[in-house]
């Protein structure tokens, strides 16, 4: 079984895997989010691959409908599902983990083969290559404040890898409730992993 959630907006949904951190996709309407997360199985086997893990999903299930919002018609997962405030066991953590630098690894490995100058149109609309790291990684340590991880903006190379190893030690803890955080870390984990993942994939389509 693969457990999904549905982010409901006025326009679009989201289809977001529970057990897959990053594996979400959006689309017009439910059944076509549903359908489109599935045509991404290997796009991000190939991210489950890279952590060490075996990835053959089931058909998806849904085990909860949330309410999304203009967000959510823009493109990004906004809502936090009331399954992200159950205990995370360090198992989970660890994995979750796992999968979240493996998208970083293939992010950057992407990135170094990949010319300054994407292709322009709809998927990414204008940025280039440089604007679309800036923006995730400028996303990514904004994101890490909802988990109390703060870094201020990055002035060597070296300053990005010291605010991830931070935000991968924090997230790979075992965690019960109650929040005390802007975001429940299983929340956290998953809208950041996407994060990385769906501007890989930008970067891919658009190269």
């Amino acid at each position: 079984m693969t457990r999904v959630y549905l982010e409901i907006g006025p326009k679009k949904a989201f289809a977001c895997s529970l057990d897959w951190p990053g594996w979400c996709r959006v689309a017009k309407g439910e059944e076509a989010a549903l359908d489109l997360l599935m045509e991404y199985v290997p796009r991000y086997g190939a991210v489950a691959a890279r952590a060490g893990l075996e990835f053959s999903p089931g058909d998806p299930v849904v085990v909860a409908r949330i309410p999304g919002s203009d967000i959510t018609d823009f493109g990004a997962p906004y809502a936090v599902p009331d399954l992200d405030q159950e205990p995370v066991p360090a198992s989970e953590a660890a994995r979750g983990v796992a999968l979240l630098r493996a998208a970083w690894t293939l992010f950057d490995e992407t990135v170094a083969t990949s010319p300054e100058d994407l292709r322009k149109g709809p998927r990414g609309g204008g940025r280039d290559l440089s604007g679309v790291v800036r923006h995730v990684e400028e996303a990514e340590r904004a994101f890490a404040r909802k988990v109390d991880v703060r870094h201020k903006p990055y002035k060597e190379p070296g300053d990005r890898d010291a605010m991830r190893a931070e935000l991968a030690d924090v997230l790979s803890r075992a965690w019960e409730p109650p929040q005390t955080t802007g975001w429940p870390p299983r929340y956290a984990l998953r809208r950041i992993a996407w994060h990385v993942i769906d501007h890989l994939w930008e970067i891919e389509d658009r190269r």
